[in-house]
């Protein structure tokens, strides 16, 4: 029988265990936590208030800006706290963060799938996108009741954790791996139903958007026009590039074995992850597409005119 009642808290160490790297650290990440917020936040009014954004493809955006918000808020506010006083985060604290992120995790990689087979719509079918996407726009809805529900599950078998001492969790944010190699008792479990889970998710969701791209590919193939080609590849490249960052992440975080020296290598790609990719999905889908821009210029230029 688990016996939870003598773990009241755990310790976090953190990113680094060297006193002088603190400030450091916390100056960067609270830098990049505010330019998260503005970015994520910025695109979600911009796609809200402007005409030549509504469509399907902006509306698939502004649900992953608003993820990314949650995402980011939900590990970074805890390492900046770890950064600059407490170093421990309670039991029930770190259960609640540990679903947070199964969900938005799961969430985001489903709305990434959905963004796939919008693209697919668009270049594949460009007489029906309008039609039919604005009809199933309601699959937005699907990625956060399976996410969510699909974290209760897994967060209920952490609950089934049980620990003999040791504490310490070694990155700076609650998630399974780090349990897994703390914890004394329900292991086997939990590390079966993490890896069968997140690979069923993880290889249901990339088969969607591998199969998206291999349509969009042929497609562009018999493309006659070498413009129309540029406008396809050029439409998809900001969608590809987050899909790379977000999957290539999660591999090679989540589908190893967590062992003392996995979870230590893959501290700093977690704080990529955690931190840096939700700064950067807001960059990586406004840098280089015109509806954005003019949408930012004509936001601006109405911004002037009220206040001249």
């Amino acid at each position: 029988m688990s016996n939870f009642t003598d773990v009241k808290e755990f310790i976090l160490r953190g990113l680094t265990s060297c006193q002088e790297l603190h400030v450091l650290f916390f100056g960067v990440f609270l830098i990049v936590y505010i330019i998260t917020l503005l970015e994520n936040i910025g695109i979600i009014l911009l796609i809200s208030i402007s005409p030549q954004l509504q469509s399907p493809m902006y509306f698939f955006l502004s649900h992953l800006s608003f993820v990314n918000v949650w995402f980011s808020s939900n590990v970074t506010l805890k390492m900046l706290e770890n950064l600059s006083e407490t170093k421990t985060i309670s039991y029930v604290g770190c259960l609640v963060q540990c679903y947070f992120f199964i969900a938005l995790v799961h969430v985001e990689v489903y709305i990434l799938a959905v963004m796939a087979f919008d693209r697919y719509m668009a270049i594949c079918n460009p007489l029906l996108y309008g039609c039919k996407m604005s009809q199933i726009v309601w699959l937005i809805s699907v990625p956060y009741v399976y996410g969510f529900s699909v974290s209760l599950k897994c967060t209920l078998w952490t609950y089934g954790l049980y620990f003999c001492g040791n504490v310490e969790i070694n990155p700076f944010y609650c998630a399974d791996p780090p349990f897994i190699k703390i914890a004394c008792g329900g292991v086997h479990i939990k590390e079966y139903t993490m890896i069968v889970i997140d690979g069923i998710n993880f290889t249901y969701s990339l088969s969607v958007i591998l199969i998206s791209y291999t349509l969009i590919v042929v497609a562009m193939l018999r493309m006659h026009s070498a413009d129309g080609r540029k406008k396809a590849f050029s439409t998809c490249g900001s969608h590809l590039t987050a899909v790379t960052m977000f999957y290539g992440t999660l591999i090679f975080m989540y589908l190893r074995q967590p062992t003392e020296e996995s979870v230590v290598q893959g501290k700093m790609v977690a704080v990529f992850y955690t931190t840096v990719i939700p700064m950067l999905n807001p960059m990586t889908h406004s840098l280089r597409n015109k509806d954005v821009k003019e949408a930012v210029n004509k936001a601006i230029s109405k911004a002037n005119l009220k206040l001249q």
